[in-house]
This record gives structure tokens, C-alpha cells and sequence, in this order.
């Protein structure tokens, strides 16, 4: 399923259509400059450069997710509805660790979904995890086609899930699997992107009352998802939270909805 990503006029006129809809014009078109200025600055050679940090993972596994080599279109892009920016392993190893210790799930029944997954990253690690299958989605299609490179060149002695899929499709639609999923989430959306996956994920799980665990990574938009009358916090730090399906015979289904 392939998606149509968006021009940067309409980028630009959707972010100052909801900018203005909460706060009004002025403060939308202040808020779309100083993201332009943003961008600006993050263009020169020094900052590309701090950019670079997180490099280590690429040189140890021969592949490309940094967030440094990314086209100037794309990360305006980004800027507008939500930049791309790799995980760090220690700290997706850390929620790994949490979920599993605080769930007791058997990674080996459940389906990894990466929404907004960009170059890729979060689905290399992910193989670290005996999971069923693993699945990214990406809207742009230059980032979905190198984590397809990455995903083919890919080589790692602690990898234990080799059906490994990329598909460049809209993540706040995408039709979720129907088996139990653990769904990866790093700010991949705008708020109003958030709710509309939020209300994808409410009726997937009252056509089929799955299993579904939900990683929030650096959860800014955090309030959407406890607003939902469909998931319920079960752990977390500043850092992360875990959300747990609540609907109802969910806990009879998994047996291992408890919180921590």
C-alpha cells in the first residue's frame, strides 16, 4: 500500500490550518516562522554535525539512520508535522526490558509495529526480539526506500526475527494487523494525526478484542492516549510510557494486563 506524501505548500497550509484552529492566525503564522528559522539553523555545517551523534549504531551494523543524513525536503517536512529522529538502542532496549518484566509477554505472539518508522532504526532493534513479524510504516517515500536498503543489508549475530517488512503508506490510517500487537509510537504525528490513529486503534480492538501493548516514546502528546477509553498507563518514566488495551476480556485474553 502505497501512500501519497504531501507537498510543502500543503504541509504548510495544514500546519497553519491547526495552529490557527487552537490558538488563531497570529499566533500560527509566529509559530510557522519560527520553525522555518528553526530549520534554517539546523542546515548549517555545525549543527549538521551534532546531528551526526548518534552515528555509532550505523558505523557497528553498516547501515544509514542517522538523522544528520536527511534531504532538506524531508526534514522541512518533518518540521511541520513531526521530525525524523532515530531511537537511541540503550534506551529502546530499556523499554523493551520494562514492557517485557512488566507484562510477562512472549514476544514470539506478538506482531512489532512501527508507526512512522522512517529509515528504519527501531525495526533493526526490534529484530534484537524474537517477535512474530515485524512491520514499519513511513509516509515519505525516500526515507521508506532506504529502510528498505537497510533492511536487505542488515547483519547482526543477536537478531532473532528475520520477516522483517517496510510499507510506505499513511501510518494514522494504516490498517493494523489483526494479531497482538506491540505498536512503537515516537511522536510520529501532530496531535490531530495522534487522535486519528487513536480512533483507528479503538475500532480495531472492538471488531477484534486483540492483544495490544503501546511503546510512547518521548510522549509529549501523552494526555490523547490517556484520554482514550481504549488504553490504560502501566508504566513509564520521563522518557517513555506503556499503555496496555482495557477494553473489556482483554485481560482474560492475554492473562498478563497487570500493571507494574
Amino acid at each position: 500500500m502505497n501512500a501519497t506524501p504531501p507537498t510543502i505548500r500543503q504541509a504548510l497550509l495544514d500546519y497553519w490550518k491547526r495552529e490557527a484552529k487552537s490558538a488563531g492566525g497570529l499566533v500560527a503564522a509566529s509559530s510557522l516562522l519560527s520553525k522555518m528559522w528553526e530549520l534554517l539553523r539546523d542546515s548549517t555545517p555545525s549543527r549538521l554535525r551534532q546531528r551526526y551523534g548518534d552515528a555509532d549504531y550505523d558505523w557497528d551494523h553498516r547501515v544509514n539512520t542517522t538523522a544528520a543524513a536527511v534531504g532538506l525536503r524531508d526534514r522541512l517536512l518533518g518540521a511541520l508535522q513531526s521530525p525524523y529522529q532515530p531511537t537511541e538502542p540503550a534506551l529502546f532496549h530499556e523499554m523493551m526490558d520494562e514492557l517485557r518484566q512488566c507484562t510477562g509477554l512472549n514476544f514470539a505472539d506478538f506482531t512489532f509495529l512501527d508507526l512512522g518508522s522512517g529509515k528504519g532504526r527501531t525495526l533493526l532493534m526490534a529484530s534484537d526480539y524474537p517477535f512474530e513479524k515485524i512491520i514499519g510504516v513511513e509516509l515519505l517515500p525516500s526515507l521508506h526506500a532506504i529502510a528498505r536498503e537497510n533492511l536487505a543489508c542488515y547483519k547482526c549475530e543477536s537478531q532473532k526475527c528475520f520477516t522483517i517488512e517496510s510499507v510506505c503508506a499513511d501510518a494514522t490510517s494504516f490498517p493494523l494487523p489483526p494479531q497482538p500487537l506491540v505498536v512503537y509510537l515516537f511522536n510520529p504525528f501532530p496531535e490531530s494525526g495522534l487522535r486519528y490513529f487513536l480512533a483507528n486503534l479503538n475500532r480495531s480492538l472492538h471488531e477484534r478484542r486483540q492483544t495490544v501493548y503501546a511503546l510512547y516514546h518521548n510522549p509529549l502528546l501523552e494526555n490523547a492516549l490517556l484520554e482514550s477509553d481504549v488504553l490504560v498507563k502501566i508504566a513509564g518514566t520521563h522518557q517513555y510510557s506503556i499503555f496496555a488495551a482495557s477494553i473489556p476480556s482483554f485481560h482474560s485474553m492475554s492473562g498478563r494486563g497487570s500493571s507494574c
